[in-house]
């Protein structure tokens, strides 16, 4: 299919699609299934009309699929037995095969839909451009905690490279913050062994953010799962590793006074986050640090600030 000359960011493509209820219906996460008794219709969540229903032989992966690991289906393969596919699959027509569609959303579902021996599956057909299908398929990923931080990433290259796209316009259509986008590109910097890791779950993306640019990440990674280092000690240890020249920190300062402490508490309170108020002992000037464990706490913490 062509693309359009210009990359469109959330405002102009995938803004219309959303609008679509069915292909909303697609995307968002369905609510868990309540229990009905054997003669009730199983609805299709999520959508005022029904879905079209297609034997499930006639659906494809899709090609932008950003997720490349489906480990752990059983809970939703023992759903789909109980109560059917209650969330369609969004589907795109292939342009070399009639009657054949690609799946642009609801790999997962087409999946745990085969392992459950169904013979039919409700879809939702749309004709999708191949950013928008990209761009759709990380946003119902995204919405998944179980994608890995090395598929966004990889997801987040493909928008950049292949349509031309800003780390802001990727952020926009996400709906997460610039910050976030660009450490989670960075990721990709790392080796591959180190990356498998990351997919594997055997290291988070917070303890392989610590790894970029170490002198051999692939080693201090081994160690890090061996000896099941945090992302902190990992920090510790990869800016020791970094600059191993480095002096020693000074002693801390004197004790606060009363009204500091309160106002550090009064900010965690709002916050939820450590606070670490000093004096620059420039009139009325002051530094305020906040600690934030990873990037989606930065993001909560810039909704809050922002929130008007």
């Amino acid at each position: 299919m062509s693309q359009p000359p210009k990359p469109r960011g959330l405002g102009r493509g995938l803004s219309a699609l959303l609008g679509d209820e069915d292909v909303a219906a697609a995307v968002t996460p369905a609510p868990p299934p309540v229990e009905t008794t054997i003669n009730d219709p199983i609805p299709v969540l999520g959508s005022s009309r029904p879905p079209l229903a297609l034997p499930i032989a006639q659906l494809r992966p899709g090609k932008m699929q950003p997720r490349t690991t489906f480990d752990g289906l059983e809970p939703l393969v023992d759903s789909v037995r109980a109560f059917g596919l209650l969330q369609p699959i969004l589907v795109r027509p292939m342009a070399d095969a009639a009657g054949i569609y690609e799946i642009v959303a609801g790999e997962r579902r087409w999946r745990a839909a085969q392992q459950a021996q169904l013979h039919e599956v409700p879809v939702v057909v749309r004709s999708i451009g191949d950013q928008d299908a990209l761009q759709l398929g990380l946003i119902e990923n995204l919405q998944r905690s179980d994608l890995t931080a090395i598929d966004e990433a990889h997801g987040y290259r493909r928008l950049t490279d292949e349509f031309g796209q800003t780390q802001d316009e990727v952020a926009h259509t996400v709906g997460k913050s610039r910050p976030h986008v660009a450490n989670t590109l960075r990721l990709l910097e790392l080796p591959e062994p180190v990356q498998d890791l990351v997919r594997r779950g055997d290291l988070s993306a917070g303890q392989a953010r610590a790894l970029i640019g170490v002198p051999d990440p692939v080693a201090l990674a081994t160690k890090a799962v061996a000896d099941k280092l945090s992302a902190r000690e990992l920090e510790k240890l990869g800016g020791a590793l970094k600059h191993p020249g480095k002096p020693k920190p000074s002693k801390p300062e004197a004790s606060k006074s009363a009204d500091t402490r309160a106002l550090e508490k009064r900010v965690e309170e709002a916050l939820g986050l450590k606070a670490d108020l000093k004096l620059r002992g420039l009139g009325e000037q002051c530094l305020l640090t906040l600690e934030i464990r990873d990037f989606d706490q930065l993001d909560t913490v810039v909704d809050r600030l922002t929130r008007r």
